[in-house]
């Protein structure tokens, strides 16, 4: 009888275990999934922005102009469809405005701490360290700078 008990223990010990290990799987997935839908919408809100007719840029009015920029007179779509935020899930993203108004970038809703603590450079990406998403905007800066950051302020 002891021996089945302590077959138990061991047994939800390590199940334990296991599932701490694909819980901080999954939240890795969701991360690398944040940093790619992130920069999704930096590349399709420059295009936006770099493609306005005339001189003056434009900043989108709402993430529906990035599926279907009606301004010039053939249709173009900067995203094929409006992307979750992959780690809140049920909440949209928080939309980070240009001083004109328009949108500039977006971030995450969540106040959950990457796993990622330091500085992330994600492709054209660079990010500030974070102490949860909400930290972390990813925002199109005009070619004013050589190099475009998400971490603008």
């Amino acid at each position: 009888m002891i021996a089945v008990l302590v077959m138990l223990l061991l047994v939800s010990l390590s199940t334990q275990s296991v599932m701490q290990s694909v819980s901080q799987q999954a939240q890795r997935e969701r991360e690398a999934a944040l940093l790619s839908t992130g920069l999704q919408y930096v590349r399709a809100i420059g295009a936006y922005y770099e493609s306005s007719p005339g001189a003056v840029k434009r900043w989108p009015s709402s993430l529906e102009d990035l599926l279907e920029d009606k301004r010039k007179l053939q249709l173009h779509r900067h995203l094929r469809e409006l992307y979750p935020d992959p780690v809140s899930r049920a909440t949209p993203w928080e939309l980070v405005l240009s001083p004109d108004g328009g949108i500039q970038g977006v971030r995450s809703r969540s106040s959950q701490t990457p796993i990622r603590s330091g500085p992330v450079q994600w492709e054209e990406l660079q990010l500030p360290a974070a102490s949860s998403y909400q930290d972390w905007k990813f925002v199109y800066l005009p070619a004013a700078s050589p190099k475009r950051t998400g971490g603008a302020s």
